[in-house]
Order: structure tokens, then sequence, then C-alpha cells
């Protein structure tokens, strides 16, 4: 490694930033942080949990070290990120549209994080706090966001997984996912694909409620709705790249 072009030459910020770098790639263990860094077990340690002090680094249900929700605050105070951004007013529409609790959710290795959301605002609802990290082996957000993955990947997925291929074939045929009581019991929701200009799947735009008012087969009368409010929000970000190139 050159240190010169590598290295800020502030060492504990470059070791910090080595961690997260190595958990961009998904969660892991203390040793497999070791491992990725080749920073000393004690130094990844000590680095590590000061970072989840701080909510840059989080853990998930298996102890293991994922990043914390602090990134996605920072990203969307910034305004940097186009997806959070043009994700808002449709999050919105799509709540009151629907009368239901809207998210946005992105996959980080084996789970998802709640990046956005627009809550119900009375009544009974599915509180899904931004920054919150589900799991991906559960939920109508999880199946979308395995459904158009690469085949090996997708197998993999489906180990323990509460849906199977031919639900995921489903999902891709008619654009849109549902769950009952898959994740929480008594929860039901429907999600949908945004994708990248590219056509890549960037992030699942879900709804979430009650079973007993979005009924056991919400996607029939919500279906259509979160698939149109996720192509509103895939073409926000086409256009938004159509301008880029326009300009440049």
């Amino acid at each position: 490694m050159d240190e010169k072009t590598n290295t800020s030459g502030v060492g504990v910020l470059d070791k910090a930033a080595l961690v997260l770098s190595a958990l961009e790639a998904g969660p892991a263990t203390l040793a497999q942080l070791v491992s990725s860094t080749e920073l000393a077990r004690p130094t990844a340690h000590r680095l590590a949990v000061a970072l989840e002090f701080h909510r840059f680094v989080a853990r998930d249900m298996q102890g293991r070290f994922i990043l914390g929700p602090r990134l996605a605050e920072l990203s969307s105070a910034a305004g940097e990120d186009r997806l959070l951004t043009f994700a808002k007013p449709v999050l919105v529409a799509l709540r009151d549209h629907t009368h239901e609790s809207s998210q946005l959710y992105r996959r980080q290795g084996d789970q998802r994080v709640c990046v956005a959301a627009a809550e119900r605002q009375m009544g009974l609802r599915d509180s899904i706090p931004v920054g919150a990290t589900l799991s991906m082996k559960a939920g109508s957000a999880a199946q979308v966001l395995l459904a158009w993955e690469e085949p090996d990947r997708l197998h993999r997925g489906l180990y323990g997984a509460a849906f199977n291929a031919t639900m995921l074939s489903a999902v891709r045929r008619r654009g849109w996912a549902q769950s009952i009581a898959e994740r929480e019991t008594g929860v039901a929701s429907v999600s949908a694909p945004v994708r990248g200009p590219k056509g890549k799947v960037l992030a699942s735009l879900s709804i979430s409620g009650p079973v007993e008012r979005m009924g056991r087969q919400p996607g029939r009368q919500h279906g259509p709705s979160v698939v149109a409010a996720a192509n509103r929000l895939s073409d926000f970000l086409r256009r938004a790249e159509e301008q880029d190139h326009s300009q440049g």
C-alpha cells in the first residue's frame, strides 16, 4: 500500500475508514473485520465499538457488525443522495393514496435497511424507523430486493427464507411482492422495485400495515399503486441522469 496516497496521515481516522469500508460488503464478525482490514484484533474491536457508540456502526441479530443508521442520516441531510431526495414526495403521496405507512429499503449484505419512510398519521400502523435493519429472509421488500439478483446470489438468499423461488418468479412476472405475517405477526406489506437508469434494482418501495386492514391479499388492492409509485421514483432518477448527460 502506498502510504502517501492511501492514508490521510491521521492514523485513527484511516483505521476507522478501513472498518467502515470493510462493512460496506455486509455484516462481519470481529474475526472477519480483523482479516479484511489487517488491523490488530484489539484495535479493530476498539474502533468498531467506538463507531457503534456514535451509530456509524450497529449490530445485527447475530451480533455481527454492520453499517449504522447515522450514515444514512448524514447522507440524507447532505442532500447528496438523489434516491432519498426524490423518494420523500413519492413516499408521502403513496401513504396518502393508500392510507398505509410507506417505506424505502436498500439491501446491505444479508440485511435490508429502511432509508426513508412516511408514517400513517392516525390509527394502527406499522412503524419502521429510518435506519432500522431488517431481515432479508422475510417480508415483501426482501422478496423484491432478492427477486432480480443474479441466480447464484438469489438461490443463496433463499436459504432459510420464508419465501421460495416460485414466489420470486411470480414477483418478477407481476412486478410486485406481498407478504402476510412473514416478518411480524399481524403485519402485511406490498413492495415494488425502484430501478436505476440502467435498470438495476436499487431499492424496494413498500407499504405496510395491519393484516386486519390490508387483508389476506394486499397486493390485489395495493399492488398497482405501489408499482406506479416505484416507477415514478425510477423515472425521476432516469431523468436526473439524462439531464446530467445533457449538461455535460
